[in-house]
């Protein structure tokens, strides 16, 4: 967060979570699961710290629910610009299964652990295999799903594209009423109260805003305690056996992340590498520890008001399009999916590939803003690729205590996502003065 015209240069929030990460790890390897204050163990620590992502989680849905609302009343969102969203996240997703696969495919580092399965088990402590009763990868079961049964039930659940929906609708209704009772001397009581509810939803927006940035202000403390509690249960000496596979998936992620995404912002967005890097390093940041893009919204929002780009393609990006944003869920869930074939010694056709990343872009789209998600659905992704229950209930339990490592890194990628989306889509829309202002109000 940038300090206050005027004001004392604040510690960069970027730094904090550094600090944060470095003072878990620390605590994770000097005590693991002993206890070192009055009986209290790391162990106790994570689900502290995950008070504070809970909280972020919480707000996220009505921020988003505002937000929306606002575009709506205060912009005009076309056909045209929905469709280019459609399209730029299309090609994203595109760019990112050719880089897996070629990733697979050429280096083959599935094949480090044939024949050692059960040694694998061993060394990691694998425990049951990861469950998702509530997920599927059917696209008619995803769209009734994202049909909520009552108003509250998105909410409540943090239903991400289902709170979307409702907000589209709303926003779009509140938009037709108002524009209808414009200028009519009959309607003049409900054009001044359509004018009342704009009020509220500008107000709403801003305060939801600063209620989530003051949540964010506790992410390094709550960073700390999580890092605390996994390194304390997995240590580090897990990386020996899994390094092959993280080390696999960590490389498709990071080209998508840092090689792609900067060069389109580029070519296509006009905003050059260094100036990219600089906006997102506090909603990368952030995205890593908090695990969660849908928690880094407001962030990532922020850090598209500084860059320069309007507010209605920050919010048609982060907002309305941040599940067909999930770029690093599909890329994990096909990469994942390739190297655990390699290591069961399944070789998988092209079609049979093909299906893989179907089935990996149904879950990324389907999937909720939740940290640990796209481990969950993995399972499904592997049912699809035709490995039997027995082999998965096997090889998923063994990427589990490199998979919070990993499952950050997804989320970064999300949120980089989000911003090159938004940056790609406000280099095609029109010049309206209106348009131009900040996301949100600015903190102190």
């Amino acid at each position: 967060m940038t300090p206050a015209a005027g004001g004392p240069r604040r510690f960069p929030m970027y730094l904090r979570v550094i600090v944060g990460v470095s003072v878990g790890v620390i605590f994770g390897v000097l005590f693991e699961q002993t206890p070192w204050l009055f009986g209290l163990k790391n162990s106790d620590l994570g689900p502290l710290g995950m008070l504070v992502i809970r909280a972020l989680k919480a707000l996220a849905t009505p921020l988003i629910l505002f937000a929306i609302l606002d575009s709506f009343l205060k912009t005009s969102v076309s056909a045209a610009s929905g469709l280019r969203l459609i399209f730029v996240c299309v090609v994203n997703v595109t760019v990112a299964m050719c880089i897996g696969l070629t990733v697979l495919n050429t280096l083959d580092p599935g094949a480090s652990w044939a024949g050692r399965l059960e040694l694998l088990g061993e060394a990691v402590g694998a425990g049951s295999a990861a469950a998702a009763p509530a997920a599927t990868l059917s696209p008619l079961k995803n769209l009734a799903g994202f049909i909520p049964e009552s108003v509250v039930d998105p909410f409540s659940k943090n239903l991400v594209i289902s709170v979307v929906l409702v907000a589209v609708l709303l926003g779009a209704a509140l938009r037709h009423v108002r524009e209808s009772a414009r200028g009519k001397e009959e309607q003049r009581s409900l054009f001044a109260a359509m004018a009342t509810v704009e009020r509220f939803v500008e107000g709403g927006f801003a305060v939801t805003t600063t209620m989530v940035l003051w949540v964010a202000e506790a992410m390094p403390f709550a960073v700390a305690l999580i890092i605390a509690d996994v390194v304390g249960k997995a240590g580090i000496g897990v990386f020996s056996v899994l390094w092959t596979f993280l080390t696999a998936i960590l490389a498709g992620l990071l080209l998508q992340s840092l090689v792609y995404y900067p060069v389109l912002g580029w070519l296509v967005g006009g905003y050059s590498p260094a100036r990219f890097a600089r906006a997102a390093l506090d909603p990368v940041v952030t995205g890593l520890s908090c695990n969660s893009s849908l928690a880094t919204m407001p962030v990532t929002l922020r850090a598209l008001e500084r860059l320069g780009v309007r507010q209605k393609s920050a919010r048609l990006s982060a907002c309305v399009g941040t599940n067909f944003n999930n770029d690093g869920v599909m890329l994990y869930e096909a990469m994942a999916t390739l190297f655990l074939c390699q290591a069961l010694g399944y070789t998988l056709s092209v079609s049979q590939q093909i299906t893989v990343v179907l089935a990996s872009i149904m879950a990324g789209v389907g999937i909720a803003g939740i940290p640990e998600a796209g481990l969950i659905v993995l399972p499904l992704v592997l049912a699809a690729a035709g490995i039997p229950e027995a082999a998965i209930a096997v090889v998923v339990p063994l990427i589990v205590p490199v998979d919070w490592i990993i499952a950050r890194v997804r989320s970064g990628v999300n949120v980089l996502a989000d911003m090159v989306v938004a940056m790609v889509l406000d280099r095609f829309e029109p010049a309206d003065p209106e348009l131009v202002g900040a996301v949100a109000p600015e903190q102190s």
